[in-house]
């Protein structure tokens, strides 16, 4: 990769990071020099929110603007962003214009500075907001805030040197963002957790006005594959409008939680991971487990949906953490109800069924009463029983919560155990084959 770095001569950040960027380029000893990687150095007196149209000629696949980060709050942060305008253009730029994104590499950058973070700083994406606009070659900004302090700061200087010199990208996924505050402090979380790289991330204040056209120049910019939006950062009038443009435009969006749940999939088999599960339930939401990378067609399974519903009583956490040990993936609703119903390669379906059934009877038979009786794992349920509690005399409070959580208690000098106010009833379930899962 041929990496251009830009700073302005005005700029003391700037300056700084490219005076150790340099000096680790520089030193004959350093391992900071990675095969294929080439740098090369760009400045300008103006600043670089100005610098439309810099990267004519340049011999290069990727430009990196090295800067300062003011901000009226300041905190000492490391910060990296994409540069652009959805609206007017009050820092440098084109109105309403993107620039082309490198969410993979910045990502990678981003990952960097949290390895190499000063004591006292913070790590952050910035959302889109500024110039320059006019670039043909992907770029993004990376920069020391947010005072003179931190912007000559050595130590800052070094670290954002070094994190974008052994900056290592992954098999990212590249997305858009929508919501949150400056900061983007949602999408910096996914992209220092997941495989989730961020290119064009807009601000919660932009969502009520943002266009289709608009929408679709951040993907276009971004390359990007889908969508995740903060929901929490949306009220539920912008949200709606949001999703339905979205769905116009045919953008897939993703929740953090299935971000965080895609495994090593490429992004070409969890799309169809994702259509094949819509055929279960629309708005499906897919979790990967051990489902490995494969070319060949992909099968749904259903299990029995009284042992995965009896399982998921018993303890859903530990059924879905099981799973990880399986070529699956669990399909939910859109409010996250498991569905007794998975994804897998076709040519793991015929074991992943007798896989799963002895998963579930373990899990059953570690937290229930249980017993078998010829294909019937019989559970015996104990809960407590109010009605019995009062015939003993016993008032409704403290003494019930004890009682249900397995503790005796005293009542008028008398010894009231669990046992005593606990009603029985058997869930029967059937499941052929049963004497092979136990």
């Amino acid at each position: 990769m041929r990496i251009a770095f830009v700073n302005s001569r005005q700029d003391k950040a700037g300056l700084n990071i490219r005076l150790h960027l340099e000096q680790l380029l520089g030193d004959p000893a350093g391992t900071w020099q990675q095969p294929g990687l080439t740098c090369s150095f760009f400045d300008t007196e103006d600043r670089l929110i100005h610098a439309a149209g810099i990267d004519r000629g340049m011999d290069a696949d990727l430009i990196i603007f090295i800067s300062r980060h003011a901000s009226v709050n300041p905190i000492p942060v490391l910060t990296a962003h994409v540069t652009g305008n959805y609206r007017a253009a009050e820092l440098g730029g084109t109105p309403e214009t993107l620039t082309p994104a490198a969410p993979v590499m910045m990502q990678a950058v981003l990952r960097s500075l949290a390895r190499h973070c000063p004591e006292g700083y913070q790590v952050a994406y910035e959302v889109t907001h500024h110039g320059p606009t006019g670039l043909s070659l992907p770029s993004f900004f990376v920069e020391i805030g947010s005072t003179e302090k931190e912007w000559i700061d050595p130590v800052a200087g070094r670290a954002v040197a070094e994190s974008i010199l052994t900056a290592m990208p992954i098999n990212a996924i590249p997305l858009i963002g929508f919501g949150g505050t400056h900061y983007a402090v949602r999408e910096t979380d996914l992209a220092l957790t997941t495989r989730g790289a961020f290119g064009h991330i807009a601000h919660t204040r932009e969502i009520p006005t943002i266009t289709p056209a608009m929408i679709r120049q951040m993907q276009v910019m971004s390359g990007s594959v889908a969508a995740y939006i903060d929901r929490k950062a949306l009220n539920r009038e912008d949200l709606n409008r949001l999703l339905s443009i979205l769905d116009e435009l045919s953008i897939p969006t993703l929740s953090g939680s299935e971000i965080l749940a895609m495994g090593s999939l490429s992004w070409e088999r969890y799309r169809a991971v994702r259509e094949l599960a819509e055929t279960i339930t629309q708005n499906a939401r897919c979790y990967v487990h051990g489902l490995p990378e494969c070319s060949g067609p992909l099968a749904i399974i259903r299990a029995n949906p009284d042992l995965i519903a009896e399982t998921a009583k018993s303890d859903e956490p530990g059924l879905i953490s099981d799973l990880a040990n399986l070529p699956v993936v669990h399909v939910s609703t859109q409010n996250n109800r498991l569905l007794p119903d998975f994804i897998t390669n076709e040519q793991d379906s015929s074991e992943i069924i007798n896989d799963l059934n002895t998963l579930c009877v373990k899990i059953i038979r570690s937290k229930q009463i249980t017993a078998t009786e010829n294909d019937h794992l019989v559970i015996t349920k104990v809960r407590f029983d109010p009605e019995k509690a009062r015939n003993f005399g016993i008032q409704p409070g403290p003494a019930y919560k004890q009682l249900a959580a397995g503790r005796q208690v005293e009542v008028d000098g008398r010894i009231i155990t669990p046992d005593l106010v606990s009603s029985c009833s058997e869930i029967r379930l059937h499941i052929p084959g049963l004497e092979k899962y136990s």
